[in-house]
């Protein structure tokens, strides 16, 4: 065999070395403290949809755009809303006029029952003066002072008198009952005054959620709809993903899942980027297995039972590097069952 020979093998060697020595580490080559599993990254989707049914005027942002927290996105058609303002605006107008008209309509009741009020008290006046002078008269009478005739008068004219002062009290209580009127007429004014002003306000509400905006920042996935479609209460029209909420959820067995602490240490390695190492923590360990052997009777059998961690990436991290973050790419979990434990070299070349 040549020199050169040789080396080749040698190299490959070397390298076949540090390929079983990888396989190695990922496996069972861990220290003493540290557990590790398959996963895939996840963050939180969310669904950029219509409150309300109508048809989608434009679509501000493509797949793959990264967008700030309000900013909008999309556009529905508004059309047929700002013809309903319009409308309520009208209403309003009408309303208003309404109130000033009961306004005017209660202070001419008033004045009515003002106008009563003194018409009763001159009808008071002649029903004194009437009943005055019909005691003179009978005692008059009764010494035939008077003739039978003067009496009779006197008592006409307070028998008159009687009654215009009941028409005049009747015409008070019927002036009264019409300012109550009147007056319920403007509460009722004001109330469509208040009815007109919350359309308005319904109406401005639904154009104002007419533009589409993001609720944070993140990346757009995919459109599930395109300008021009006409959609239903609720229906969606993007799908992006929140890039301050990544996570890589993997799955440890019973012995390993129920030493991890909330909070522990994580080092996650993607197979896309396998020199990178990112840091983590547990944010969540199901308290329900995942999925199971057949039969769980043994312990060993109950050993083998799976429960699903979750470990979040910081936010921060995340922002600085989020061209690369990307939904169900897979990879390895590293995590540290006791805080004590040392992380190996290789898991030492933290992404910054």
């Amino acid at each position: 065999m040549t020199k050169k020979s040789l080396i080749i093998v040698a190299l490959v060697l070397v390298m076949a070395g540090a390929a079983y020595a990888f396989v190695t580490f990922r496996r069972t080559g861990l220290p003493a403290g540290i557990a590790s599993g398959n996963g895939r990254i996840e963050a939180v989707e969310i669904d950029i949809a219509a409150r309300t049914a109508g048809r989608i005027a434009d679509i501000l942002v493509n797949e793959g755009d990264f967008v700030a927290a309000g900013q909008d996105l999309a556009l529905m058609d508004t059309e047929q809303l700002r013809a309903h303002r319009r409308q309520a605006e009208a209403e309003l107008r009408r309303a208003k006029i309404a109130v000033g008209t009961a306004n005017s309509l209660v202070k001419q009741r008033v004045a009515e029952q003002e106008a009563a009020v003194a018409i009763a008290g001159q009808r008071q006046a002649e029903l004194d003066s009437a009943t005055t002078r019909l005691n003179r008269s009978e005692q008059l009478a009764r010494s035939s002072t008077i003739s039978q005739q003067i009496l009779d008068d006197a008592r006409a004219t307070f028998q008159s008198a009687t009654a215009a002062m009941a028409a005049a009290k009747a015409q008070v209580a019927a002036s009264e009952a019409t300012i109550g009127s009147a007056q319920a007429q403007v509460v009722d004014a004001e109330a469509a005054v208040e009815a007109a002003e919350a359309a308005i306000e319904s109406i401005d509400a639904d154009i104002n959620d007419s533009t589409l905006r993001s609720p944070r920042a993140g990346r757009v996935q995919y459109r599930v709809a395109q300008p021009g479609e006409v959609l239903s209460t609720g229906g969606r029209v993007l799908n992006f993903v929140d890039l301050g909420d990544v996570s890589m959820t993997f799955f440890l067995p019973t012995e390993q899942a129920g030493r991890v602490p909330i909070g522990a240490e994580v080092r996650l390695v993607l197979d896309a980027f396998p020199h990178y190492v990112v840091p983590a923590r547990v944010t969540f360990v199901a308290s329900v297995a995942q999925f199971t052997p057949k039969t769980v009777e043994t312990q060993d059998e109950r050993q083998k039972l799976m429960f699903r961690v979750k470990a979040r990436i910081d936010p921060d991290l995340l922002q600085k590097h989020k061209e690369l973050v990307k939904t169900g790419l897979p990879g390895m979990a590293y995590v540290k069952l006791d805080p004590q434990a040392e992380w190996p070299e290789s898991l030492g070349n933290l992404v910054q």
